[in-house]
């Protein structure tokens, strides 16, 4: 009898777009900051590993780094001004309270589209 080895395969299929994810946005002293819809996970897997390195220099960088990888360019640019700006103090606290959140956002999944039932009628509750 022959041996014969099985191929153990699997296709994870194609990703996501950007447009699968809702815009993400921040409110900070009064300005609002918009934030790309996605990033890539590959990114968010090397920040996490920068982030927990035992050197507080290279967590700094990190910060700094994720917040320029999150933030649309010309809100990046206000927010640097913003958290340098001596007129308004923001803490390292409030710094880590706004990265807690978009990893939240960034690590939930998209929204998907709502479907309907096979009879046409929409699957959400009684209105």
């Amino acid at each position: 009898m022959a041996n014969t080895k099985r191929v153990r395969t699997k296709d994870f299929g194609s990703d996501l777009t950007v447009d699968d994810f809702d815009p993400i946005s921040f409110t900070l002293c009064g300005q609002e900051f918009n934030c790309r819809r996605a990033i890539q996970g590959s990114e968010l897997l090397q920040l996490i590993a920068d982030s927990t390195a035992n050197d507080g220099r290279n967590a700094a960088v990190t910060a700094y780094r994720f917040f320029e990888t999150a933030l649309m360019p010309e809100d990046y640019t206000r927010f640097t001004a913003l958290i340098n700006d001596d007129t308004n103090i923001i803490t390292v606290n409030k710094l880590s309270e706004i990265t807690s959140w978009l990893i939240e956002e960034y690590t939930a999944r998209p929204t998907a589209p709502q479907s309907s039932s096979s009879d046409g009628q929409s699957i959400s509750g009684p209105e």
